[in-house]
């Protein structure tokens, strides 16, 4: 087709429509808005929990819980940036999303995305330094040790949001604006443009490796010392309680990259579009609502210093009445 004609079928998309549920019965829609509602409530009160809890029992003001309390941080931000307009689509049937307001979605969800990669590997850097160097374990990671490499966690989700959500959005866009999906990620916005997209997807598809691959091998690296040094614990009761300490990230991080990887890494042939959104609502709903359930279930520390806060809580409720 020539330019001109193409020019022709282009128009300036000022909103999006996103499709989400909108094929479910009416019924359905319902029952996920209810369950939905019920994670997200959770997913809030659980995080903000693990965040006033570490900041408020001077037991947790270890650099484990300093990362935990960024990790809590990302999970609220990553929630509020994708499920109030889900919920919205859902019960108001409010598909309607300003082409700014899909920008700046697609924006924080790459933001939160990446820190949260690269937040993982930290933390296992930590368990690493303080498995393997445990008497100087207080003097690597202090105060300022462990802001700094905070900082480097949140600080490459800017670089990449910024390039390729400027990047899509300087695309023209065809007639229909109906985004395939409950929010706007980068596939379902990259089918509606009408132009030569060849370099952006070649430089989406290598970011997303690197972004992904670059933390997962510095985990690899920091587990596989890990376990060496627990290997050479003598005493099983030395084992186990060296392995407790990473059990809880360990699982969290299977879980972010399981499910992650399985949305942006199968063949097209096998990703239809319904299936890609049961995948994404793994990571983007499910996954920042088990982070906070799963570092108190499997820690003790975490465990003791809820009930002391409860007790707290109760004795100055107790004192005011």
């Amino acid at each position: 087709m020539p330019t001109s004609m193409m020019a022709e079928n282009w128009t300036r998309v000022s909103e999006f429509i996103l499709l989400s549920f909108s094929s479910l019965p009416t019924e359905i829609q319902s029952l996920l808005f209810l369950t939905f509602l019920t994670i997200y409530l959770v997913t809030l009160m659980g995080n903000s929990l693990i965040i006033l809890v570490t900041l408020a029992d001077p037991m947790l003001h270890s650099p484990m819980y300093f990362f935990l309390r960024n990790l809590s941080f990302l999970e609220i931000g990553f929630n509020l940036v994708i499920v109030p307009k889900m919920l919205g689509t859902l019960i108001a049937q409010d598909t309607t999303i300003s082409f700014t307001g899909c920008a700046a979605q697609m924006y924080f969800f790459f933001f939160f995305g990446v820190a949260e990669c690269f937040l993982l590997a930290t933390m296992a850097y930590d368990r690493y330094v303080a498995i393997c160097s445990p008497l100087h374990y207080p003097i690597l990671m202090n105060q300022r040790t462990r802001a700094k490499l905070a900082a480097a966690s949140w600080f490459p989700g800017f670089p990449v949001a910024t390039v390729q959500t400027t990047w899509l959005f300087s695309f023209p866009f065809c007639a229909t604006n109906k985004v395939n999906h409950f929010f706007c990620d980068s596939p379902p916005v990259l089918r509606l443009v009408c132009a030569d997209t060849a370099q952006f997807e070649i430089y989406a598809i290598v970011g997303t490796i690197l972004v992904v691959m670059i933390p997962c091998l510095l985990i690899l690296c920091s587990y596989t010392r890990i376990a060496a040094a627990i290997l050479k614990i003598p005493s099983a009761k030395g084992k186990h309680k060296a392995f407790s300490t990473c059990s809880s990230h360990l699982l969290v991080v299977s879980l972010f990259y399981v499910s992650s990887s399985l949305t942006y890494f199968r063949p097209k042939s096998n990703n239809s579009p319904e299936s890609k959104k049961l995948l994404s609502l793994s990571y983007t709903v499910v996954t920042p609502m088990l982070n906070p359930i799963i570092y108190s279930l499997r820690n003790n520390e975490v465990k003791n210093a809820l009930t002391r806060t409860f007790h707290k809580a109760l004795a100055l409720r107790s004192h005011i009445l």
